[in-house]
């Protein structure tokens, strides 16, 4: 199943015949976070609009559609052609109009013409018009997923550079872990021989015990600055984001809440970061997750 976009435009029109023109239907969308339609028909086709909404709304899942809907006028050298049942239902009611009003003047030849031309086209408009909104429809659903395919490829581009990053930041972890280690221990033993000399308050303290805790403090700094779990759930939203842009379907408000996940993920890397090549890391990765927060908002 295709990935959809709610950005889209297509117009169609189905011809009425020369003497009373055409109907045309066109159709445009943006994104949205429901579906919301707005239908703008002239009077001719306004009784319409539930059938075009039901049409939408099995064609669109989300995002704003606007509709416009309309006739135009057919070529002024082309004459209509009276059927005999308009010209006799005219002729009886200019009768009974003269009958109640006998100053009233007879039609003329213009005014028949013109009465059987708007006659002609709002009794013949419907089917043509429903035509029209289904070819309008269709091509609209084409090209939402001609932009989801532009979307779906330009966020699986970005997949693959954010697991590059992290391939480059994993094996940085356990080098950065080790010397802050270090950088602890030697700062840890820097206090101890500091407070040694001002007194006698750790004399009394075995050495193994102030060094069984200095591990034990080193190590609790290496949980706090070790950011492998993040990595690892990082390359599993990944997954999951790929995985549901090859499934396709509605699937905009599932990104949204992974892409929120990832940007969870590289602030936590930020925040850990014990290195300036890691920090570089979680720069670049934010950058990338907000580029891919900007196109899951256009899918549908």
């Amino acid at each position: 199943m295709p990935v959809y976009s709610m950005t889209g435009y297509a117009s169609a029109a189905v011809e009425l015949g020369a003497a009373q023109g055409s109907v045309n239907i066109e159709a445009r969308s943006v994104n949205g976070r429901f579906l919301d339609l707005n239908l703008r028909l002239t009077d001719e086709l306004r009784g319409l609009e539930p059938a075009l909404r039901e049409l939408l709304a099995a064609a669109c899942r989300r995002g704003k559609v606007e509709v416009r809907g309309g006739t135009t006028r057919g070529s002024d050298d082309a004459m209509p052609q009276p059927a005999a049942e308009q010209l006799n239902r005219l002729a009886a009611l200019q009768n009974t109009v003269q009958a109640w009003l006998p100053q009233a003047r007879a039609l003329s030849v213009a005014e028949v013409l013109a009465l059987c031309r708007g006659a002609a086209a709002a009794g013949d408009i419907e089917a043509p018009a429903m035509q029209a909104a289904r070819r309008c429809v269709e091509a609209l659903r084409e090209a939402r997923a001609r932009e989801g395919a532009r979307l779906a490829a330009a966020l699986t581009e970005r997949t693959a550079r954010l697991r590059e990053l992290a391939r480059q930041a994993a094996p940085l972890v356990p080098a950065v872990v080790q010397r802050q280690q270090q950088r602890f221990q030697e700062r840890w033993r820097e206090a101890l021989a500091a407070a040694q000399g001002s007194g006698p308050p750790l004399a009394s303290i075995p050495e193994s015990t102030l060094h069984e805790r200095a591990l034990a403090e080193a190590a609790a700094h290496a949980l706090r600055i070790d950011v492998a779990e993040e990595l690892t759930r990082l390359n599993s939203h990944l997954d999951e984001i790929d995985r549901l842009l090859a499934q396709g379907g509605e699937l905009g408000k599932r990104l949204d809440f992974l892409v929120q996940e990832l940007h969870r993920e590289a602030n936590t890397l930020g925040s850990k970061s014990a290195a300036m090549e890691l920090t570089a890391i979680a720069v670049d990765m934010k950058v990338l997750i907000e580029q891919m927060r900007e196109q899951v908002q256009n899918i549908e």
